[in-house]
C-alpha cells in the first residue's frame, strides 16, 4: 500500500485497527501498558495476570522483527535526524 497507492495508508491502518477490534477480544494488543491494564480487568477483553509476561515478550519480539524487517525489505535506516536525544527533542 505504502508504495502503490501511498494516499490509502491512513485508511488501511484505520480498517486494521478496526478489524483487531471487533474480530479479537484483543484488540490487537498493540501497546504493553493496554496489556498490563488488561490485567486488572474482569471483562471480555482482559487477560489473566499470569499470561501477561508473554503477551509483552511477544510484542517486543514483533517490534524488533519489524524493526529489522524494514531495514531488510525497504532498506530504511534511521537518519541522525530521527534519531530523537535523550531530552525528547530531535537533533539538529
Amino acid at each position: 500500500c505504502a508504495r502503490t497507492r501511498a494516499s490509502l495508508v491512513p485508511f488501511v491502518v484505520a480498517a486494521y485497527v478496526t478489524s483487531a477490534y471487533w474480530f479479537t477480544a484483543s484488540t490487537s494488543f498493540a501497546n504493553p501498558a493496554v496489556t498490563i491494564a488488561r490485567t486488572l480487568s474482569d471483562t471480555f477483553a482482559g487477560i489473566a495476570a499470569a499470561d501477561a509476561p508473554a503477551f509483552v515478550t511477544a510484542q517486543c519480539a514483533g517490534a524488533i522483527a519489524a524493526w529489522l524487517m524494514a531495514e531488510r525489505v525497504f532498506g530504511w535506516r534511521p537518519t541522525a535526524r530521527e534519531e530523537p536525544s535523550l531530552s525528547g527533542r530531535l537533533e539538529e
